[in-house]
């Protein structure tokens, strides 16, 4: 087969998905039949608060299975508190992954899987495929709608030496199953809800335009962004109400698929570093930085674009070529303000003297790999002087 035709084709990776109200209590059934005897529950101190961990282990109990807690994890996970889980995997003598919570658990799960059975230390794993050896069987049951790392072949981990966010991208640590019920993300307060929303958005826009995208991969992303614009502010307005949810949490699963086999881009390379060296919120990041990069990429994926302007409401038809790329950063704008995310990155203790060390560390990030526009340093760091 010639270099051209290789170039062109796509895989499409998944895990076993469950999806729907009460999934979650599927959990112990699901463990059973990955043959657990011993589980490791990996979690943080604000989901075990709300019960759902609670929940899976009872459902883990009823079913004869052992449960290993660890919940030492950071909002931004870090790279001690992997091998500390991985240590603990191993004296319990683990041989299930569970992880019950938004990103950070999982990502820390994951992070615990590849070192369990690679061995070394998890900053080793860095980059695209560098993970050699099958992960120990992993269960994800999700309490936020955005992250997606239940479905996702990315895992994001904190190098706390370097004060940067790495990216362990590899089809070892997709999970074998994902529960996802969307009734575990009534228990998120609005602002989780918002960055959350923001961040699922990003995905999908970020997969929809990326060079690796697929049709398998537009039609997830394309359902997440309608679905986004019609259900966050709802969501985030009635926070308990299962239908909003229940809406908000398909369109994270559908991003997820999106961006876990088209992958990223400019947005979330900036965002990796925001978190990594100054420690901010990655969903709020995305928020912050999307509408820039819309405008910046656009010259190169016009028609992307103005498609996904369209699922958004927008009349592009209507409007000249020349102002299109403004309408539609107006619109997520316009979304952003709607949810309550309205800081600045200057807000957030960002100065232009951090800008150099930021941009280099976004050039770095293997998600720019597939960011339609090329860009370097300068370019980059330009792009958080406009965010400041």
């Amino acid at each position: 087969m010639n270099s051209h035709l290789l170039f062109n084709l796509r895989k499409f990776l998944a895990p076993e998905i469950v999806y729907g109200a009460g999934s979650l209590e599927l959990a112990g059934r699901h463990a059973s039949n990955l043959g657990a005897s011993r589980v490791l529950l990996v979690s943080d101190p604000g989901v075990l608060a709300n019960g759902w961990a609670g929940r899976v282990e009872t459902s883990m109990k009823q079913n004869g299975i052992d449960v290993f807690t660890f919940a030492d994890i950071s909002p931004n996970p870090r790279d001690h508190e992997v091998m500390a889980g991985a240590d603990r995997y191993r004296d319990h003598g683990c041989d299930l992954i569970v992880a019950v919570g938004g990103g950070s658990p999982m990502d820390c799960a994951k992070g615990i899987g590849v070192v369990v059975t690679n061995g070394g230390v998890i900053t080793e794993y860095e980059g695209v495929d560098e993970v050699g050896k099958p992960v120990p069987p992993l269960l994800f049951i999700p309490t936020t709608a955005g992250t997606s790392a239940d479905v996702s072949q990315f895992a994001i981990i904190s190098d706390t030496s370097r004060q940067v966010k790495i990216a362990i991208i590899s089809k070892m640590v997709i999970p074998d199953v994902a529960l996802v019920d969307p009734l575990t993300t009534t228990t998120m307060p609005v602002e989780l809800t918002a960055a959350t929303g923001m961040d699922a958005l990003c995905h999908a826009f970020e997969a929809a335009v990326s060079t690796a995208s697929s049709p398998l991969t537009d039609m997830a992303a394309e359902a997440a962004i309608k679905l986004i614009f019609d259900n966050l502010v709802k969501a985030c307005h009635d926070l308990t109400n299962p239908g909003y949810r229940d809406k908000m949490m398909m369109a994270s699963l559908m991003a997820g698929l999106a961006f876990s086999n088209a992958s990223l881009g400019i947005v979330h390379a900036m965002a990796h570093a925001l978190g990594g060296r100054m420690d901010l919120p990655h969903g709020e990041c995305n928020a912050l930085l999307l509408e820039k990069a819309i405008l910046y990429n656009y010259p190169f994926a016009d028609e992307k674009y103005e498609r996904l302007g369209r699922l958004m409401g927008l009349q592009i038809d209507a409007t000249p070529p020349s102002a299109r790329a403004q309408a539609i950063a107006s619109s997520v704008a316009r979304l952003r303000g709607a949810v309550g995310i309205n800081q600045r990155l200057g807000d957030r203790g960002v100065r232009d003297e951090h800008l150099p060390r930021l941009a280099d560390m976004a050039f770095r990030d293997p998600c720019l790999a597939t960011n339609p526009r090329e860009s370097n340093p300068e370019e980059i760091a330009a792009l958080y002087r406009q965010n400041l």
